[in-house]
C-alpha cells in the first residue's frame, strides 16, 4: 500500500488528510498471487470507524507513555479524545482506475507541488496580497481573496510538514526493506496465473476435443447490480490546471 499525506486546501487553511493506494490482491507466503474477486474492498462506514478507533487508541497509548507533553491535564486529554471518538470521521473510497498512469498523475499532484503556486498570486501592494482560489461550495467558481503578508505566510507554513513526518510512505510488499525481493516474485506469480493453461473439458459427440478459445474481455462487473458490465469507451484528459 502507498499512502500520501496531504495538508493543504484551496484557501490555505489546514486540511490534513491521507490518500491511500491499496493493491487489488495479496501475495501469499507460498509465493502465489491471489487477485481480488471484484472492485469491492470493505464497507466505507466500517473503514471510517476503524481508522478513527485505531488513531484515538494510539493517541491514548502515547498519553500513557508520557509522549503527549503539550497537554498536562489528564481530564483535558480525556475530554479531547472523547470528542474525537464522538465525531464522524470521513473516509472516501472509490474502485480501482483502469489506467495506472492516471493514478500516478493524480497522486503526483499532491506529492510534488507546493500549497500555493505562483500563478495564484495576483497582486501585492506592500501589505496585502491578492490570490485566486476555487470555491468548491459555490459551483467551483474562481474567486479572489485578500490576505495580509503575515497571514499568508502563517497559512503557508501550516502546510510544511513537521520534522519526522514523511509525505509519501510505502507499506507491505512496497516497503523499502522487501520491495527489491517481493516485486519480482509478485510479477512472476501474476505471470504464472495469466499463463495458466485452459482445462480441456470432456469431449462430446461431434467435437474435436480441443479447448474453446477464451472470450474477449467484456468489461468490469457493475458494482451496483452485478449484472451489467462497465466498459471503458474513451479516456478523458484532465482539465488544464493553473495550480488551483
Amino acid at each position: 500500500m502507498t499512502a500520501v499525506l496531504h495538508t493543504w486546501g484551496q484557501t490555505l487553511t489546514r486540511h490534513v488528510h491521507l490518500h491511500c493506494l491499496v493493491p487489488g490482491g495479496a501475495f501469499s507466503a507460498t509465493g502465489q498471487w491471489h487477485p481480488a474477486k471484484s472492485t469491492y474492498l470493505f464497507p466505507v462506514r466500517a473503514l471510517s470507524r476503524h481508522v478513527r478507533g485505531g488513531f484515538v487508541s494510539r493517541l491514548r497509548q502515547a498519553v500513557a507513555a508520557g509522549e503527549m507533553c503539550r497537554l498536562a491535564d489528564p481530564r483535558e486529554i480525556d475530554r479531547m479524545l472523547d470528542t474525537l471518538m464522538g465525531t464522524e470521521w470521513v473516509v472516501y473510497s472509490k474502485p480501482c482506475l483502469a489506467r495506472g498512469d492516471t493514478v500516478v498523475d493524480y497522486l503526483g499532484r499532491y506529492s510534488h507541488r507546493t500549497a500555493l503556486s505562483d500563478s495564484r498570486l495576483l497582486s501585492f501592494d506592500g501589505e496585502s496580497v491578492e490570490l485566486s482560489y476555487k470555491d468548491y461550495r459555490d459551483g467551483d467558481q474562481r474567486k479572489v481573496m485578500t490576505l495580509s503578508g503575515e497571514e499568508l505566510l502563517r497559512r503557508f507554513l501550516l502546510h510544511v510538514l513537521p520534522k519526522g513526518f514523511m509525505r509519501v510512505r510505502h507499506f507491505g510488499f512496497l516497503a523499502n526493506r522487501c520491495r527489491a525481493q517481493r516485486l519480482p516474485a509478485i510479477r512472476a506469480a501474476i505471470g504464472a496465473v495469466q499463463a495458466r493453461p485452459v482445462a480441456i473439458m470432456p469431449t462430446e459427440p461431434g467435437t474435436t476435443g480441443h479447448p474453446q478459445p477464451s472470450k474477449p474481455f467484456d468489461g468490469f462487473p457493475c458494482p451496483s447490480c452485478r449484472g451489467g458490465r462497465l466498459r471503458v469507451r474513451t479516456a478523458l484528459a484532465p482539465k488544464g490546471r493553473d495550480g488551483g
